[in-house]
């Protein structure tokens, strides 16, 4: 085991020399394996160890059992440990989760404050052989390429490096060491999805191929260099699609569909939404046809004049200018500077589109309707009414996606007015 946790630490680079490294500790022979690895290569890496072990609150006198096997651990090692109690059926019944989900969360939350306390990496027991199990219920539940890349050896602050270790090398570590561990009752039974992966599905494929875990390592990293060139791919589309308002559909829809697809799901995570298949589906259709499609209480993607363009909820702007002025509206900053007061005597507002705006264009020297002039320079309808302006009563000195206007220009030139706009 130690040969191939040290090879993993070099070919993934999770250690540097000087890291503090806070190891998730269960009690469990995984991560115990885990941090006497660390220990053992301490001196190589120069490293600072220290340990969090988190009472879920579940499993009454076993769970209090494991919380002091850890500290009589760390206590024998001379490593320091955090410990923290949560209430996880509580807080899942109060989040409508379940508690494996709910637990995962809280144990990650405990141990990300800490590494930023401590500027440290999260190094976590994860194996080969959840790996394998990993991809086994990805699978059955039609994962994307995405989710068979499994479990990465470091993601961020967070390193595995046993994650190219089975289960059976690490009890054979720990037995070689004479390691002694807890073991988890609920890891016996079938009551968990992953349980009856674990108990009956991986021993009959174990059955046809004795190497299962690293057959389904090779798995998951040809599935993650796969993703990892389909994300970059969907990346320049969405880059070369760019427009004032959104995407450009020309090019999106004569790109390959996977790369389509990719893209569609990187822009919906900028929203912070996991798209469903069902919502992919919606979303190519309205490319392909026009309209529009609600996605979540807060984000509707459009597709018209050409372009697919989001719509979030309108708020409701009216900003008095001041000569020094810095607000936010819809994850955009503004900034706005003049240099002299007597503009803020101007009754000058910035706000979004009324009836009755108009818009001098300063080369051409035309005046239109606020919404025409919009309309002309390619702003889709679904926008329109949420474009920021700096407006004197119904005269547009600035608008976010045409500029300045005639008057606005004199205002610049007098005033020395400048407005900044950072997504």
């Amino acid at each position: 085991m130690t040969t191939k946790a040290l090879a993993a630490c070099r070919r993934y680079e999770l250690l540097s020399d000087g890291d503090s490294v806070i190891v998730a500790l269960s009690g469990g022979a995984d991560s115990v394996a885990l941090l006497h690895f660390l220990i053992s290569i301490k001196e190589l890496y120069h490293l600072t160890i220290f340990a969090a072990h988190l009472h879920h609150g579940i499993r009454g006198d076993e769970a209090d059992r494991d919380e002091q096997f850890c500290k009589i651990l760390c206590e024998n090692y001379k490593v320091r440990l955090f410990t923290a109690h949560r209430d996880i059926p509580a807080l899942a019944a109060e989040r409508r989760q379940s508690e494996e989900l709910c637990g995962r969360e809280e144990r990650y939350s405990f141990l990300q404050a800490l590494a930023q306390e401590h500027r440290a990496k999260i190094a976590t027991a994860h194996t080969a052989s959840d790996n394998a199990e990993t991809l086994l219920m990805r699978m059955t539940r039609g994962s994307s390429l995405r989710g068979m890349s499994g479990i990465p050896a470091k993601r961020g602050n967070i390193i595995r490096p046993l994650i190219t270790c089975t289960r059976a090398e690490i009890e054979a570590y720990c037995a070689q060491h004479q390691l002694d561990f807890v073991t988890d009752s609920s890891n016996l039974t079938d009551d968990y999805t992953r349980n009856r992966l674990r108990h009956q599905v991986i021993p009959l494929l174990r059955s046809l191929n004795p190497q299962l875990e690293s057959a389904f390592t090779r798995l998951s990293e040809a599935a993650g260099e796969a993703s990892a060139y389909l994300d970059r791919q969907a990346q320049s589309l969405l880059s070369a699609a760019k427009t004032a308002y959104g995407y450009d559909v020309k090019p999106l829809l004569q790109a390959d569909s996977a790369v389509l697809k990719t893209a569609l799901i990187i822009l919906l995570r900028n929203y912070h939404l996991s798209p469903e298949q069902k919502q992919l589906d919606l979303l190519l259709t309205v490319l392909q046809n026009g309209g529009a499609v609600e996605l979540s209480k807060t984000l509707t993607l459009a597709c018209g004049q050409g372009q697919l363009y989001a719509i979030l909820p309108a708020e409701p702007v009216c900003v008095p200018f001041t000569v020094d002025i810095h607000f936010s509206l819809q994850e955009k900053s503004i900034t706005a500077t003049a240099n002299n007061s007597i503009i803020e005597n101007k009754s000058l507002l910035f706000r979004t589109r009324q009836d009755g705006d108009t818009f001098y264009f300063p080369k051409r020297n035309i005046n239109k309707p606020l919404g025409k002039a919009l309309r002309d320079a390619g702003c889709p309808s679904g926008l329109r009414d949420s474009v920021l302006c700096l407006c004197e009563g119904n005269t547009v000195l600035w608008c976010e996606p045409l500029g300045y206007s005639k008057q606005g220009e004199i205002y610049k030139a007098t005033y020395n007015l400048k407005i900044a706009i950072n997504n």
